[in-house]
């Protein structure tokens, strides 16, 4: 399956490998997909939509099985505060639908902020921008493709 995505890489040269999984409606949580790729939850970043009062939207890529500190996301981003975009925003601004937002090939191209444990892996894997298809690639190629920075904005789920 080609997504805009995958077309986008190609187009910039950079190595991804695409996996499929099946769709569960009733549990989109980063956390299954994980164990659908066969990848530990730390390793597949989920991508959220966030408005900053200051920058407007921003997307935050942050481990599967960690949560978004919005503050912490404020401070890198260069914001006074954020907020999570509501749900029914999330189409319209980024082209993607909950469970398929990838941080590739939004409709805009948007501030993507990514938590420094991307750093710690060989490959990670992201939405390909669709449910069903996440992209594995090195960590250096997503942050290549995005313009994307670094910085600790995840926690651990209490």
């Amino acid at each position: 399956m080609k997504t805009n995505a995958a077309r986008i890489l190609d187009g910039l040269k950079l190595a991804y490998k695409l996996i499929e999984y099946p769709v569960d409606e009733s549990d989109l949580s980063a956390e299954s997909v994980a164990a659908k790729v066969c990848m530990p939850p730390e390793q597949v970043f989920k991508t959220l939509v966030a408005r900053g009062d200051r920058s407007g939207v921003i997307l935050a890529c942050i481990p599967g099985s960690f949560e978004l500190d919005l503050k912490a996301l404020a401070a890198v981003s260069g914001n006074k505060k954020v907020e999570m975009v509501p749900l029914k925003e999330v189409q319209q601004l980024t082209g993607y639908i909950r469970g398929g937002v990838s941080p590739i090939g939004t409709k805009k191209r948007y501030p993507t902020f990514f938590d420094e444990t991307i750093l710690v892996w060989p490959e990670i894997s992201v939405s390909a921008g669709v449910r069903g298809c996440q992209m594995v690639l090195t960590p250096e190629d997503v942050l290549a493709a995005v313009g994307g920075k670094t910085g600790v904005i995840a926690r651990a789920k209490t």
